[in-house]
């Protein structure tokens, strides 16, 4: 489980980047961050988050994967 911060932080950067992209360079880049929201919504719902997935695998320093419920 990782810090939400991380999290925040990630998704905030890509949205932002994804914008400027879809201002700039194409209009397609709209759809990732639509992407990104549709993940945050889910996340709200579920709980579960692919980026805390890939931090995870990655080793990123505070992450660990989630453990099965007894």
């Amino acid at each position: 489980m990782c810090d939400a911060r991380i999290i925040f932080r990630i998704a905030g950067l890509f949205v932002m980047a994804s914008v400027a992209l879809g201002t700039w360079v194409h209009v397609g880049w709209f759809g990732f961050t639509a992407f990104v929201g549709f993940n945050m919504f889910q996340m709200s719902f579920s709980g579960f988050c692919p980026l805390e997935r890939v931090l995870a695998s990655l080793g990123w320093f505070g992450c660990r994967p989630r453990t099965a419920a007894p």
